[in-house]
């Protein structure tokens, strides 16, 4: 059974990436991209029937990068499940490259293939659902900087689970984590303005934490404490419906 450690990280690492500097400026740019509705338009207050369709289009943009990163996390369940008999090292090493990831993010040691940023280029406003759901898929292919080293780490998090539901259960709350708040963001996109004109001086800052998150999450893998933790974090239940 997957530990709430284990959910609670991936949340905590899906808001991280939404708060990213290189994913929180531009979320208006996506949702006026994916709805045709201009960003004066969102920013002055789109009627009714433009914010139905501004909702719609980004309920789909999360479905499609939602169910890149499910797939990708049943893939690195699959991949450690090859590696059954070697568990205890496959987990030794996913906690080394999930500190390796937090050392990246905080600073301290640069990873160059993680700078890497790959972006699929589509000419025409995808108005329809399926274009806003292709939009969302590029968006998890494209892995940004900033959310590379997140993902890459829920990843090899993934990779240490015992069957594919609990690898995809696991990248589902990550996507969770980052797309619930860009489908408020979609309601609200004047408060979104409010809130990131006060909110950028702290990005940098987001970054830093996101890799001490890594970092801790690593040691607690390295250590074999992470299920210990879920147990701590067990009285959690008792608000669940």
């Amino acid at each position: 059974m997957i530990s709430n450690g284990s959910l609670l990280a991936a949340a905590a690492a899906g808001l991280a990436s939404f708060l990213s500097p290189c994913v929180l400026p531009l979320i208006p740019g996506y949702i006026s991209f994916i709805s045709g509705i201009s960003l004066n338009d969102l920013q002055a207050g789109p009627d009714a029937t433009a914010l139905r369709r501004a909702f719609l289009s980004s309920l789909w943009f999360v479905l499609g990068f939602s169910l890149v990163f499910i797939l990708l996390g049943a893939s690195a369940t699959a991949l450690g499940q090859l590696f059954l008999q070697r568990l205890i090292l496959l987990k030794r090493a996913a906690g080394v490259v999930i500190i390796l990831f937090g050392l990246h993010l905080i600073g301290i040691l640069r990873i160059p293939f993680l700078q890497y940023e790959k972006k699929l280029e589509v000419k025409q406003r995808p108005l329809t659902a399926v274009g806003a759901f292709l939009v969302g898929a590029a968006f998890a292919f494209g892995w940004t900087p900033c959310i590379g080293p997140i993902l890459a780490g829920i990843l090899a998090l993934a990779s240490t689970q015992q069957t594919l539901g609990q690898g995809m259960l696991l990248l589902s709350v990550y996507s969770l984590g980052l797309g619930i708040p860009f489908l408020a963001t979609s309601l609200g996109v004047q408060a979104f303005f409010g809130f990131f004109s006060r909110f950028r001086r702290y990005l940098r800052g987001v970054e830093v934490a996101s890799g001490l998150l890594l970092l801790a999450v690593g040691i607690l893998i390295l250590t074999d404490r992470l299920a210990a933790l879920g147990q701590h974090l067990a009285f959690f239940n008792r608000f669940a419906l």
